[in-house]
């Protein structure tokens, strides 16, 4: 468990996430991509996808998983953030990054990347953090470019037909690969 001191945020406890911690992880993913709830954040995928973003199952196969590991964010006792961290060779894998969307928009974001990227070079001794965003989040791949990110320009599909990722609402839709050096 690890502790960060923000003056925007109050004091933040990192530590990875039990089988205990699902629904509540579940209902925040949620909360910070689908939804209306969603819209009060600027994270939201509401107007491209609908339906769930992850589920119970999804959550429990990270918390569980063989050189994985999903980080949970709190402040004042309450779960305010997660993101997943996952070991893969030379990198690691950053992804379900949710942050509770009322407090979106006040530095908590870049915080927990930072911790993410320290604690896998850390950790892992690896070399580069890999991420796939939808390619048509500009605003949200803008704002990991600011962090160090850079786009790769390979795409991988949307999982079109599958509803635990959610129902497209557009037809244009796929990852992108973005990579940082973690030097």
């Amino acid at each position: 468990m690890t502790v960060a001191p923000t003056s925007a945020t109050g004091d933040l406890v990192f530590r990875d996430a039990t089988e205990a911690d699902t629904e509540v992880l579940v209902a925040l993913i949620e909360s910070a991509y689908r939804g209306d709830s969603s819209r009060v954040g600027w994270t939201t995928e509401a107007d491209i996808l609908q339906g769930q973003r992850t589920d119970p199952q999804g959550v429990l196969d990270v918390i569980e998983g063989e050189g994985s590991r999903l980080l949970v964010v709190e402040r004042d006792g309450q779960v305010v953030a997660c993101c997943q961290l996952e070991h893969r060779g030379p990198h690691a894998y950053f992804g379900m990054f949710a942050v509770s969307p009322a407090l979106q928009g006040a530095g908590l974001g870049k915080v927990i990347i930072a911790e993410a990227e320290r604690s896998v070079r850390e950790t892992w001794g690896v070399t580069e953090m890999h991420m796939t965003v939808i390619s048509v989040r500009e605003e949200l791949i803008a704002w990991y470019e600011r962090r160090g990110y850079r786009r790769t320009g390979e795409l991988s599909p949307f999982p079109y037909g599958d509803e635990r990722f959610g129902v497209p609402q557009r037809a244009d839709l796929q990852f992108e690969l973005l990579v940082k050096p973690l030097v």
